[in-house]
C-alpha cells in the first residue's frame, strides 16, 4: 500500500503557491513538500477551506489487487463454503454452561370456592 501522507512531515504546514487555469478547471501547484504518494486524492470543502487528502482504500480496491486463489485455495473454500451452507448439529453440554438443571417449583392454586348460599324457587 503506497504512503498517503505528504512526502515531508518536517516541511513548513503552510506555503504559498499558485493557481492556473488547467483547461476548464483550477488547479493548485504543490510544493515538492506537499506531495502525495498516491495516483488519487479527494478534496473536501470545509467552509472558506479547501482540503486534500489521498483518497483511502475500499476493501474492494484492496481486495481487487489480490492474486487469483490456487486450484487447492479453490477446492478449500468450496468445502467451507458447504459447512456454512449445511451446518452439522453440535452437541453442546448444557449442564456444564448453565449447571445442573434445576425442576421448576410448583405452585398450587387454592380450589374454587362454591357459593353456599341455597337458592330459592319460587312457585
Amino acid at each position: 500500500m503506497r504512503n498517503s501522507t505528504p512526502q515531508s512531515q518536517s516541511a513548513s504546514s503552510r506555503q504559498t503557491t499558485t493557481v492556473f487555469t488547467s483547461g476548464n478547471s483550477q488547479a493548485v501547484r504543490l510544493p515538492k513538500a506537499f506531495r502525495f504518494d498516491a495516483k488519487v486524492v479527494e478534496i473536501e470543502r470545509r467552509g472558506d477551506e479547501v482540503i486534500l487528502r489521498a483518497k483511502r482504500q475500499t476493501v474492494g480496491d484492496i481486495l481487487k489487487h489480490l492474486p487469483q486463489p490456487s486450484t487447492k485455495e479453490c477446492e478449500e473454500w468450496s468445502r467451507v463454503e458447504a459447512l456454512i451452507d449445511d451446518p452439522q448439529p453440535q452437541e453442546r453440554d448444557w449442564d456444564a454452561l448453565l449447571g445442573p438443571a434445576q425442576p421448576e417449583p410448583v405452585t398450587v392454586k387454592p380450589a374454587a370456592t362454591r357459593s353456599t348460599r341455597k337458592k330459592t324457587l319460587s312457585k
